[in-house]
């Protein structure tokens, strides 16, 4: 996201109000899915993440009707879409976000938690959703082969998420080092400069750090990252 003369994110999301945050976010997907669609995404064999903020959905099963609408408009497989949710603040109604949830699966989307591990979110959050994806905040995988500390937690986050059916995606990888420890801790997608850098309205070129198909992250990890909200 850019603004009309190429100024930052920031320069955008910081005009979003709660009065205009609905709109926003719905504008943000049908821009995201027509062009993912454009650019031949899901025959890449990639996924289509879409950032939400939950206080933007009044209603689940109505607000994801013109994400649908467009998905068949434009022969975007819903099974390819993930919808995160940011917790940019804390969430005050968790009935609200798990029926949010829930939709959304029934639905055929997966859902993913963002930057586990900093912010709000919260391990209550694991219990009560039924998440697909918990994505490692970056602050976690940053020089992780160096911090005891931080290896220990992404083990223990590792083990904790395999047991509750759920794959962790690692944000922000940006050493060979940082992706060798994480796949010897058994984190099996990835995300990061080391991957690919982002682009505007395009596709980034992708390179491997090593090309054994035994121990290299599964592409479908590399995805394109859209934030609507």
């Amino acid at each position: 996201m850019r603004g009309p003369k190429g100024e930052s994110a920031y320069s955008v999301l910081s005009q979003v109000t709660d009065q205009n945050k609905y709109a926003f976010d719905q504008n943000c997907r049908v821009a995201a899915i027509m062009l993912a669609s454009q650019l031949r995404l899901a025959e890449s064999g990639a996924r289509l993440s879409i950032n939400f903020m939950p206080g933007a959905v009044y209603s689940p099963a109505a607000c994801i009707q013109l994400t649908l609408a467009t998905a068949r408009k434009c022969g975007f497989p819903v099974d390819r879409l993930i919808f995160e949710i940011t917790e940019n603040e804390r969430v005050k109604d968790k009935a609200h976000l798990r029926s949010i949830v829930e939709e959304y699966r029934r639905q055929g989307f997966k859902v993913a938690l963002d930057d586990f591990g900093s912010g709000y979110s919260e391990l209550n959050l694991l219990v009560d959703l039924p998440i697909d994806y918990l994505k490692l905040d970056i602050d976690l995988v940053k020089n992780v082969h160096q911090r005891p500390s931080a290896l220990l937690i992404v083990k223990s986050i590792v083990a904790l998420t395999k047991a509750l059916g759920m794959e962790m995606l690692a944000e922000g990888v940006e050493t060979f080092e940082e992706f060798e420890t994480l796949r010897d801790c058994g984190v099996r997608l990835m995300q990061g400069y080391l991957f690919a850098k982002p682009a505007f309205e395009k596709l980034p070129p992708v390179s491997w750090p090593e090309e054994s198909s035994t121990q290299r992250v599964e592409s479908s990890a590399v995805q394109m990252d859209y934030t609507a909200a």
